[in-house]
């Protein structure tokens, strides 16, 4: 997903192989109503779009965390991973070399040089039959306890997940944590996330892809962020991992042993946590 078709970069062949998994959105890259400019407008940062939306810019990064993410993927294993659809995550244009692996879907979709493998995709679609309530249940269950008052949209995402897309103003308090009761002797989990409820099976986790990816690569260490709790998983997995100071893990105050909180929020994180990824690798820019 670069200016660069076909380009790949990485760690030295003969040297150790560190593996960056990192959520997207609100981690690394924010919509305008998210960056979370706090400065005078004459000071705050320059920005690059990385993804249009019905031809209108929808995303972007600073241009400092611009550079460091494009000497991240020329010195590491970078897996964007995310929850998004291939779709969505296609209209993503992230700086520096492309990714030669991405978790879609979150992690029912391992992509190889964008091509989603399908030996991985049946092995996690098989978990999922064998240990959880159906997704027709689930939407079912979706459209029965929603209210056309605050429901904007109701959505199936690869035919593996549902979300619906709510007013959050005129969502029922304590809503999210009845489905939350309900979903979870289901084997399904649960995420409120900006205005998108997601509903996800239990099998269905970023933290497994990332494994079988560390596994193929070789990775002598990984690393990891994330802001939501789609991500705890992959923070839980990670030798060590961040999460930013806005989201839905630090709204309920998470933490893990080998997770650092960090104090910064919005598009000042996405900095921060580039440049943690970079002093955890070894990679020089960090520090600037």
């Amino acid at each position: 997903m670069s200016d660069t078709p076909n380009t790949h970069a990485g760690p030295a062949a003969d040297g150790p192989v560190t593996l960056v998994a990192s959520d997207l959105d609100r981690t690394l890259i924010y919509s305008a109503a998210s960056l979370q400019l706090t400065m005078p407008d004459e000071q705050a940062p320059r920005l690059l779009c990385v993804e249009v939306y019905g031809r209108a810019p929808l995303s972007y990064m600073t241009e400092t965390a611009a550079a460091l993410l494009d000497e991240l993927a020329r010195t590491t294993v970078f897996v964007p991973t995310t929850t998004r659809t291939r779709e969505q995550y296609g209209r993503i244009h992230l700086p520096g070399p492309a990714p030669r692996y991405a978790i879609c879907a979150n992690g029912g979709h391992l992509l190889v040089d964008g091509v989603s493998d399908p030996d991985w995709h049946a092995q996690v679609t098989g978990r999922i039959a064998d240990q959880c309530a159906s997704l027709a249940e689930v939407r079912a269950h979706l459209t029965a306890a929603s209210h056309p008052s605050w429901l904007l949209k109701e959505r199936v995402a690869e035919d593996l997940f549902a979300y619906l897309v709510v007013d959050r103003g005129a969502l029922p308090e304590g809503w999210v944590k009845e489905l939350t009761a309900w979903a979870d002797p289901r084997g399904w989990t649960v995420s409120l996330q900006g205005r998108k409820i997601y509903a996800v099976p239990k099998p269905l986790t970023k933290s497994a892809a990332m494994r079988e990816v560390a596994e193929r690569c070789g990775a002598d260490l990984t690393l990891a962020a994330g802001d939501s709790l789609l991500d705890a998983d992959l923070l839980l997995a990670a030798d060590k991992a961040w999460r930013p100071g806005h989201g839905e893990l630090a709204d309920c105050g998470w933490g893990a042993p080998g997770t650092e909180p960090l104090r910064e929020k919005g598009a000042a994180a996405g900095e921060e946590i580039l440049r943690r990824f970079l002093r955890a690798a070894g990679t020089g820019r960090a520090g600037r």
